[in-house]
């Protein structure tokens, strides 16, 4: 008998974000959250990422009725989100009882299964979330953020996976979000995991396909004993995407592995994003090759959109390759972090400040933090000399405790800011909204009752627009960095391709 593989579908979260600059509309999910919840699926990851912020930023959406949605629409099946661990959606650390209240509310709102993971692997920022899902009684799955670099091995990552298990995480994801991680790696980290942690320790298999080598990455991973793999339907895949579902479900067939997936519904899920796609065509990636250079440069596609945004604001846009040359080295500095939000967006900046503004000469507040350990551990040592030019811009030493050691609680002060907002319902949804998104949440509020907009429908009736690249991920969304020049403290907001 064929062992049965689980499939996660990322079509209504990780797809549209990743090809379609996260602008999905609810009204263009909800004809077919029906044919999802009948499909067969293990999961529908449909929340967290990047589509919190887009809801309120770009689509007058309220991400908590969003999600509200599709409890109601997908009865039979686990809804799953991606939550950043002790940064939940936004970008910066939570109090431990804000990390508690989030998470209470995502599960009572419909949440299944939380993916959390840490930019940096460090566990200490995953261990409050970890205990508040097991609290809910819902599934905690840990993600080991997946990358190469001199320091990182299988058996680091294997290591990360047993403090995962250790602190309760009901399963384990490697989450591989640029490409990288090739078939025989991944055979080696899932059996490593599998040896370490137990056979009957649940191990699940994220990659995208930029590079072109993960189909055969997840069927090494299965071999091994991968349980499960997360996919999307062929309408918004490959590129800076993931692979599809249809051909995930054809690759097993007479392996010994089998999806059991219902096909014909797969194929009529297709035809209907297929039948809207076009309409996102303003946002639509134009990266639909492979791009197997992510393996030198290390750099995933969004962070590249992102640091070519800023060169071309500054008419530098011939000093790509100068920027590309200077990312690992910066990366290095620090301590070789993982190049997944927002760590992604901090070393990339910096690497264009240093090209721009000579090495080190302007830091951002984010990446001084970094550097004193304010997002936590890094696998590598970092430099000792940019270190103290950090402390000096920072005004503050570094730290080795877990950075939300040092936050005070702050739920009534969150709690009363909300309140006073002109258009705030007063419910704790309310409040993490704002808490999440300070700047976006009370324009939001104001304009809430207006409802949901359509992008593709205001996209469709448009000229046709030459294509851009909007990467992956939350990097196409506005950041915000602390620049200090000349003695003279600045505030610069990149807002990426």
């Amino acid at each position: 008998m064929a062992k049965k593989i689980d499939v996660t579908e990322l079509i209504l979260r990780d797809a549209h974000q990743s090809v379609m600059a996260t602008r999905l509309g609810i009204e263009d999910m909800i004809p077919v959250c029906g044919d999802l919840d009948k499909a067969g699926f293990w999961s529908v990851e449909c929340w967290g990422g990047a589509t919190f912020d887009s809801c309120i930023r770009f689509l007058n959406e309220d991400p908590w009725e969003r999600l509200r949605t599709f409890r109601k629409l997908m009865p039979n099946t686990r809804l799953q989100m991606l939550l950043r661990g002790q940064n939940l959606l936004g970008y910066r650390h939570y109090e431990d009882h804000v990390v508690d209240r989030f998470v209470e509310k995502a599960a009572e709102n419909g949440i299944d299964v939380f993916r959390i993971f840490d930019a940096l692997n460090d566990i200490r920022n995953l261990e409050r979330a970890i205990a508040a899902v097991k609290r809910t009684g819902k599934h905690a799955q840990g993600a080991i953020s997946y990358t190469v670099s001199p320091l990182h091995t299988i058996q680091g990552f294997v290591d990360t996976a047993k403090k995962m298990k250790e602190r309760g995480c009901d399963s384990i994801c490697i989450k591989d979000m640029a490409a990288l991680l090739k078939p025989q790696p991944a055979y080696d980290l899932v059996k490593g995991i599998k040896d370490a942690c137990g056979q009957d320790t649940r191990v699940q298999v994220h990659v995208h396909a930029t590079t072109g080598v993960t189909m055969v990455s997840l069927m090494k991973a299965i071999e091994a004993g991968a349980d499960g793999v997360d996919t999307a339907i062929s309408a918004l895949s490959l590129g800076p995407g993931h692979n599809p579902t249809e051909s995930f479900v054809e690759m097993l067939e007479g392996t010994g592995y089998t999806a059991d997936i219902d096909s014909e519904l797969l194929l009529k899920i297709k035809k209907y994003f297929l039948g809207i796609r076009n309409n996102y065509k303003e946002y639509l990636s134009n990266i639909t090759g492979v791009e197997t250079e992510i393996f030198k440069s290390q750099i995933p596609g969004g962070m590249l959109s992102n640091m070519e945004s800023q060169l071309k604001q500054q008419k530098a846009d011939d000093r790509v390759d100068e920027v590309l040359e200077e990312v690992p080295r910066v990366r290095k500095d620090s301590g070789y972090p993982p190049l997944v939000t927002p760590s992604s967006q901090i070393v990339g900046t910096q690497a264009v400040f240093n090209v721009l503004m000579g090495k080190y000469k302007v830091l951002t507040g984010e990446f001084a933090d970094l550097m004193l350990g304010y997002y936590g551990e890094t696998i590598g040592p970092r430099d000792p000399e940019v270190i103290e030019l950090a402390a000096k811009h920072a005004k503050k030493e570094p730290i080795t405790c877990r950075p939300a050691d040092l936050l005070k609680p702050e739920w009534d002060t969150l709690k009363a800011e909300a309140l006073a907002l002109p258009g705030c319902n007063g419910s704790d949804e309310d409040v993490l909204t704002v808490a999440m998104f300070p700047k976006v949440a009370p324009k939001f509020f104001t304009t809430r009752d207006k409802g949901p907009l359509n992008l593709g429908k205001e996209s469709a009736s448009k000229p046709a627009a030459p294509a851009v690249d909007t990467g992956k991920g939350p990097v196409r969304m506005e950041m915000s960095y602390n620049v200090k020049l000349n003695g003279n403290s600045h505030r610069v907001t990149v807002t990426p391709a």
